[in-house]
């Protein structure tokens, strides 16, 4: 089953690293050298669309979780919360990715506190990301070639093997075909393959590339079309999948169960 994402992101100036001010004077500071992501300035709940881009485009270009600073933040409202409930909701389903938050003023508080990791020192933060290891992500660059969906099922069949998870070898390499594909046909971009193992015995795969045009799912295609099936064999051997905007393009993901194997086509 597919799931809807955030909306459209608004363009974003900058790339990972640098600090993006905002006509309210909220400010995202990424720290290339670590996890650390510093809000600071003041955040109105018109400054959300901006952070949120930045937010995103830091997940599409590093790989694992981060953690978001908020002692230099001031808020306006529940904004912050709220704000940061959704970006985590949005990317948990990417491989290995997640959002800690560091929040020594309770700026983050009801609803959106029980949906975040919230600790009160970065020590703290830090400290709990020790513990969710990056080792087990396998990530590669790729270049819209011929060649990109076979070197991509060589790196999700090396996955498997290593993360001990045979049975999804067939099914992930039929997704990530699709995949990348999608970026060679359509948006003919540099991407880059992350995939990871998850909890219950589940494979995270995702393909970021730098074209805004979204994939198109209509359902089953009619017995009389050509072509048009990627996305359907995406939706038969993945539990959930879907496609989220960032400033400067999109991540494609997909989740696969080893449970789920009765339903997925084989040769």
């Amino acid at each position: 089953m597919s799931r809807a994402d955030l909306p459209p992101a608004r363009p974003g100036p900058g790339s990972p690293g640098t600090v993006r001010p905002s006509r309210e004077g909220c400010r995202v500071a990424a720290d290339d050298s670590s996890a650390l992501v510093r809000l600071s300035g003041v955040l109105g709940p018109t400054d959300a669309d901006q952070v949120r881009d930045a937010l995103l485009a830091r997940f599409g270009d590093r790989p694992g979780p981060i953690v978001v600073d908020l002692a230099r933040l001031r808020c306006v409202g529940p904004t912050v919360g709220r704000l940061l409930a959704e970006v985590r909701h949005t990317v948990l389903d990417w491989p290995a990715a997640d959002l800690l938050v560091v929040d020594p003023a309770g700026a983050v508080d009801g609803e959106s506190a029980a949906q975040l990791a919230v600790y009160p020192t970065p020590a703290e933060a830090t400290d709990a990301l020790a513990r969710t290891p990056m080792a087990a992500v396998l990530s590669e660059a790729l270049t819209p070639t011929v060649g990109a969906a076979r070197r991509a099922r060589q790196l999700v069949a090396d996955g498997c093997d290593r993360w001990g998870m045979p049975e999804l070898t067939e099914p992930a390499c039929i997704a990530v075909t699709e995949l990348v594909n999608n970026v060679v046909a359509h948006a003919s971009t540099p991407m880059t393959l992350r995939l990871a193992p998850g909890s219950g015995s589940t494979l995270h795969v995702a393909v970021r590339d730098h074209s805004r045009q979204q994939p198109r799912y209509a359902g089953v295609a009619p017995l009389t079309s050509t072509g048009g099936r990627g996305l359907l064999l995406i939706d038969t051997v993945a539990r959930r999948w879907g496609s989220t905007p960032l400033p400067d393009g999109k991540v494609i993901w997909c989740v696969l169960h080893t449970e789920d194997e009765s339903r997925w086509p084989h040769d």
